[in-house]
């Protein structure tokens, strides 16, 4: 059986402690692989290591940091179908979703910040005459990134590639559900000769190897994404000792759709934007809320398609959904539809798992669920149930919508569907969420900021943002009269 392996100071390592976990194939609901339960002795190795090699590393050229992200990008380009195959039997997402979305976007990952460094500026002030401010842009250290499962290579070079293009060495922790392609982009970096320490990956659990690193004096800035429970632990754990900290936390967004749509258009989003990667990414339109001079006709079309969505086998090129990512997202998801039709609703199509055949018949499915019926404020539309699972609500004004798409604690993304200008910007600016999508969902600039609002969320990721994150300006002013 394939063991992971660390990587610290640039060698692939066993844990310290010689400890493994199982790495289970969501498709098959059996064990494939070892990954290393490793603990504080590994956290503290990985980060002496990034330490060490940090003033080499920051004393580099920005030119010459970005020449080896670009062999960084290339290696993933090399490797993209091995990549793509090990992201679907690690997170149980379709293969062709894995080649096309998750592997590209962690190379132009890598690419674009190769890129962005190199045009990288800070800015300069005439205060009077004789007198000048210019402001330095300074790495900061080591930092420590955490990234989720439901895209796993994809948001771990989202933070480690700016993190690295800024001068700072890493510590990074991959989801332990999902671990295999950061072991891959470990072997990459073996690949390329990557300077020893300047990049380091541990894996193993949030509680223990992920406490570790948040918890060490020796790190000094971290970058999550995640849940918003884990968030808020992180949050007591690291402001206090006032490090710098980017949170991106969950989602309960809304998709706002108005009589005047482009109803075709709409409905095939919707139908993506509701269960792509089976529900499973914090962008997904969880609450959908449709005007009332269309809702019984949206209603009839989109339970039609949703009824003709395919659960199967990841390999599939005709699946559109996979597996879920592990038994207890699994379980958790189940426990969601439970309890919506406790609290009043009408399951319009799926609400139960799904039995494959063969090797898969023990592995962990759920169709597309759609629900009717619930009220704004039920735990099913308060809760980020992260899943293959939407709630369908009529308005019949504005004002409506803009109260309904407001009413949970989350405002990290919005879709709105309407022809009107007017309306679009006006909604645009209410909405209560850090990125806003209007008739369309997904489409991203890498140049754009990305994060939340309340609780979904401290800082922004993506272009400049992300380099800002990654280190501290510092103001130089001289008089020279």
């Amino acid at each position: 059986m394939k063991k992971i392996l660390n990587y610290i100071n640039g060698k692939l390592l066993e844990p310290v402690a010689n400890k493994y976990l199982d790495n289970f194939n969501p498709a098959t609901g059996k064990v494939y692989s070892l990954i290393p339960n490793s603990d504080e002795q590994d956290v503290e190795q990985a980060i002496a290591a990034a330490r060490s090699a940090f003033e080499g590393w920051a004393s580099l050229r920005n030119t010459e940091r970005a020449e080896w992200l670009e062999k960084i990008s290339e290696g993933i380009e090399r490797r993209t179908a091995e990549l793509a195959l090990a992201e679907s039997i690690d997170n149980g997402k379709p293969l062709w979703l894995a080649t096309s979305v998750d592997i590209p976007r962690a190379r132009d990952n890598f690419k674009f910040y190769s890129t962005a460094i190199r045009h990288y500026a800070s800015e300069s002030h005439q205060t009077a005459e004789g007198v000048i401010n210019y402001t330095l842009r300074k790495p900061i250290g080591v930092a420590a990134c955490i990234s989720p499962w439901n895209l796993p290579l994809y948001l771990f070079s989202w933070k480690i590639a700016p993190a690295l293009a800024a001068g700072n060495t890493v510590v990074a922790k991959p989801s332990e559900v999902t671990p295999m392609t950061a072991y891959l982009l470990s072997e990459i970096c073996v690949e390329i000769g990557l300077p020893a320490g300047v990049l380091n990956i541990v894996h193993g659990l949030g509680h223990s190897t992920g406490n570790a690193l948040i918890s060490s004096d020796n790190i000094d800035l971290v970058s999550f994404t995640g849940g918003t429970a884990t968030g808020a632990h992180i949050a007591k754990i690291v402001a206090p000792k006032f490090k710098k900290m980017s949170l991106e936390l969950g989602g309960k967004n809304p998709n706002i759709i108005f009589n005047d749509c482009d109803f075709e258009a709409m409905l095939n989003t919707t139908l993506n934007s509701s269960f792509a990667n089976q529900g499973q990414i914090c962008l997904c339109g969880s609450r959908i809320l449709v005007e009332r001079g269309i809702y019984q006709k949206f209603k009839d079309a989109f339970v039609a398609k949703v009824e003709n969505m395919k659960v199967g086998d990841p390999m599939s090129d005709d699946s559109r959904l996979g597996a879920i990512v592990s038994k207890i997202h699994y379980d958790k998801i189940l426990s969601y539809i439970d309890l919506a039709k406790e609290e009043g609703g009408t399951i319009l199509v799926g609400g139960n798992s799904v039995q494959l055949d063969g090797e898969h018949k023990d592995g962990w499915y759920i169709a597309p669920t759609v629900i009717e019926g619930l009220d704004r404020q039920c735990r099913v539309n308060q809760e980020e149930i992260f899943g293959p699972v939407v709630t369908i609500q009529p308005f019949d004004t504005e004002e409506e919508a803009l109260a309904l798409a407001n009413s949970t604690g989350y405002g990290l993304a919005c879709t709105i569907w309407t022809n009107d200008l007017k309306k679009a910007h006006r909604l645009g600016d209410k909405v209560d969420s850090g990125i806003i999508w209007i008739n369309c969902w997904l489409l991203r600039d890498l140049r754009t900021p990305f994060g939340g609002m309340k609780n979904s969320g401290v800082g922004r990721e993506g272009g400049w943002e992300a380099l800002h994150f990654f280190t501290e300006p510092k103001n130089i002013c001289i008089k020279y009269t």
